[in-house]
Order: C-alpha cells, then structure tokens, then sequence
C-alpha cells in the first residue's frame, strides 16, 4: 500500500503550492472580494465550495480504485506512470488540462451572498483544474490506488486545507493587492519544478516496485 507515499503534511503543502500558482494567485481578490453586511461571508463559502468539490474528487477517485481492486497490480503500474507524466508537466510547465479552462463559468464572479458564495465555489473546484491539474491529479491517482473512500476523503479534505488556508489570509488582508500577489506567484515557478521533480521520483519509485521488482525476484 502507498500510505507512505503521501502524507497529510504532504497534502497539504500541495494544497498551499496550488494556490499559489501564477494563473491562480492574482485572480483571488476578485474571487474573494468582500463586502459590507453579509457579504464578509462570501469568501467562507467559496472556499467551502471548493473543498466540497475536491474532497468529491477524492472520494470519486478511491472508489474507482475500490472497484477495479481485483487489477490492483496493474493500477499501481498506472498510476506510476501517472505520476510521473505529472510531475513531468508540472516540470515543464505543459499545460495538459486546457479542456476545461475553455468551460464557461456559471456563477456571477461578483455576486455576494452565502449561497453564490458557495455555488461559485463549487464551479471553481472544476475550473481551476488546469492550475492545480497536475498537483491534484497525482494525488487523486495514489487515494484512488487505495481504493479507500475514508482516506481518500480525509486527504482530499487536507489538501483543501492548504488550498484554504492562503485564501482566506489573503481575503482578509486587503493590504495585499493584485501587483503584491502577482510578485508572490512569480516564485511558484521555482516550487513547481520542485514539487514535479518530486512527483517523478515518486512514480518512478511505484513503477519500480510494481514491475522491475517482480521482474528480478
């Protein structure tokens, strides 16, 4: 079993670097921009949104796993490869998810309001995909090798967290302005490149275990 291949700190951190990321980072002002009355709500519930969505994602994902675990073997290979087509895109900057950057958003981006707070949300879970796409894919590929819904829910919820976390501090740091951050997410290149030099590591070390392994015993 792959526990050891992500942990909740892991996880986290992951959800910290994505949001982090250039096409993601300047737009969060207007995202999360706030309001008199009941307006200083709205960033709570798109950020409730989004961790609704993803921790979907997780649970989706471990019970695909769970379903094809006669072919577990073959899972873990794939997923290896996965993760390392993954960190190879993170590595080279090779935007694989453009698909779904062309959907169209189907909330107002300015409505205020719990509830279009978390509608929005729960669109952006999606759409941000070709942001977090590679980040996020990988670590729906190992939850979903589990093929357990219980962790794969709890770690999806975790990376929410990182992704929350800088969202809100920023929501609420109105001092922080769309230039500031724009300088801030210049240095996510360099994490990237990091975290997809990781991720090959990482799949390399399934790929091995799972089939170069079996071959010499």
């Amino acid at each position: 079993m792959f526990h050891e291949a992500i942990t909740p700190l892991a996880a986290f951190g992951a959800g910290v670097l994505s949001v982090l990321s250039p096409c993601i980072l300047p737009l969060l002002p207007a995202v999360l921009a706030t309001s008199a009355g009941k307006g200083k709500l709205r960033p709570l519930t798109v950020v409730l949104g989004v961790s609704i969505t993803f921790t979907l994602m997780g649970i989706i994902s471990s019970a695909f796993g769970a379903v094809f675990g006669a072919y577990i073997e073959y899972l873990k290979l794939t997923a290896g490869i996965l993760i390392i087509i993954m960190g190879l895109a993170m590595l080279f900057e090779l935007n694989i998810f453009n698909a779904f950057a062309r959907l169209p958003l189907p909330v107002d981006l300015k409505a205020e309001g719990a509830t279009a707070g978390l509608l929005l949300g729960l669109s952006l879970g999606v759409l941000w995909i070709p942001c977090v796409g590679p980040m996020l894919a990988s670590i729906l590929t190992m939850v979903a090798v589990e093929g357990d819904a219980a962790y794969g829910a709890f770690m999806l919820f975790i990376y929410s967290l990182g992704f929350a976390v800088p969202m809100l501090l920023l929501a609420y740091s109105m001092h922080l302005s769309s230039t500031k951050l724009r300088l801030i997410s210049r240095y996510d290149a360099a994490f990237k490149k990091g975290a997809g030099i990781v991720l090959v590591l990482v799949g390399l070390w399934m790929v091995y275990q799972n089939l170069f392994r079996g071959l010499f015993r």
